[in-house]
């Protein structure tokens, strides 16, 4: 059960010690109380953990400062929407707003090789007018010969590049809790130039003491990749570690999965799953087209694959696209057949702008025909 204050009633306040107080009188019953702020509005809410099944709704609605008192229907509670009862309030980061309603792009590097191909990279964003991008420090490769990132020796200069071309939210690949601490320090000592997002890979989707490590920090926000062979109820749950342990800014990205369906693609493209995830829980959520496809294929109507893929993600509410763009993708030191040219950034851009337009143009037709008709005059 979920008691959701009203808006102007704080997490410190006498009425949820009072609401907390109630709760404490049912035997078996636990309390946390959490702040979330949003890009609107903060809100707490009062969990109530255990036997809450007899615990009746309506002695917490007569509270004046209570908004509403929610039923969990699903285990993934802190995240759930629980039949759309729950408020998807987004999060703001570094002054850009990451909802259901947004869309970012983050493009650039998936392993960050050297300074100069960094710099190419983050100067054609900032041309093409993009304040978000990617960059890989930490690298977790199939094969241990494989290139396993620069690792903090890049940081420094990464942060610093990214502040010069104006790119405000790096999305970086963490894969211990001391990497966490390494980009946190290299911030520091750069002076904070850019904000960045951490980024659970599918191979750590169930690491779940990774994933209780940056829930248990707020400094960051964080992208949650898809298992990659497990069901989506189990990569939920995942994500559920990290709100869970304190951190509720979460985008869930989808990622492909592994299958023997997948084929001619790296992965079977799982993106229908967008407002899937948008229904079950309060999350935006982000595409890797890049790593779903992953290689650069060209339909007879002159389209990369990436490119239709891209859009199956974004008119379907996609609010993040993950994607790769290389200056010189076969000296990629990882996934260079999948990269994206620089040159071909501005097509990218204005492709997902279009298909973008289409989608809002559909919430039209959909508000239209969902209203009620007008009634004739006289």
């Amino acid at each position: 059960m979920i008691v959701v204050m009203k808006a102007d009633v704080g997490p410190d306040s006498p009425e949820v010690d009072r609401v907390v107080e109630m709760a404490r009188r049912y035997p078996d019953v636990q309390t946390q109380v959490r702040a979330i702020q949003g890009t609107t509005r903060m809100l707490t809410e009062i969990y109530l953990l255990g036997a809450t099944a007899g615990v009746p709704k309506d002695i917490f609605e007569e509270f004046p400062a209570v908004e509403k008192v929610i039923r969990i229907r699903a285990r993934y509670r802190a995240i759930g929407r629980h039949d759309g009862e729950a408020e998807a309030v987004g999060f703001e980061y570094r002054g850009l707003q990451f909802t259901q309603d947004s869309l970012h792009l983050f493009a650039g590097l998936c392993a960050v090789d050297t300074r100069e191909n960094v710099a190419s990279v983050f100067r054609s964003l900032q041309a093409a007018g993009l304040q978000t991008a990617r960059a890989g420090a930490y690298k977790p490769r199939t094969s241990p010969y494989d290139f396993q990132g620069h690792g903090a020796a890049c940081l420094p200069y990464v942060f610093e590049l990214a502040g010069k071309y104006g790119i405000r939210v790096l999305a970086m690949e963490v894969l211990r809790e001391s990497h966490v601490d390494e980009i946190r320090e290299a911030l520091e000592r750069t002076g904070h130039p850019t904000g960045v997002m951490l980024q659970i890979g599918t191979r750590n989707a169930q690491n779940f003491e990774l994933l209780k490590a940056v829930g248990q920090q707020d400094e960051f926000p964080v992208l949650f990749k898809r298992g990659m062979g497990i069901p989506l109820e189990e990569s939920l749950n995942a994500a559920e570690y990290i709100a869970s342990s304190g951190n509720p800014r979460i985008i869930f990205c989808l990622r492909g999965m592994r299958s023997e369906l997948g084929d001619p693609h790296r992965n079977f493209v799982d993106f229908a799953h967008v407002p899937v995830v948008k229904r079950l829980t309060r999350l935006p959520v982000g595409i890797d087209p890049s790593h779903s496809v992953g290689k650069k294929v060209k339909g007879p109507d002159g389209l990369l694959d990436i490119f239709h893929v891209t859009a199956q993600g974004v008119v379907s509410g996609a609010n993040l696209v993950l994607v790769d763009f290389h200056p010189q993708p076969d000296q990629a030191l990882c996934d260079g057949p999948q990269a994206l040219l620089i040159e071909e950034l501005p097509h990218f851009v204005e492709d997902v702008q279009i298909v973008r337009e289409a989608l809002l143009a559909r919430r039209r037709v959909a508000e239209r025909y969902a209203a009620p008709p007008a009634v004739a005059a006289g």
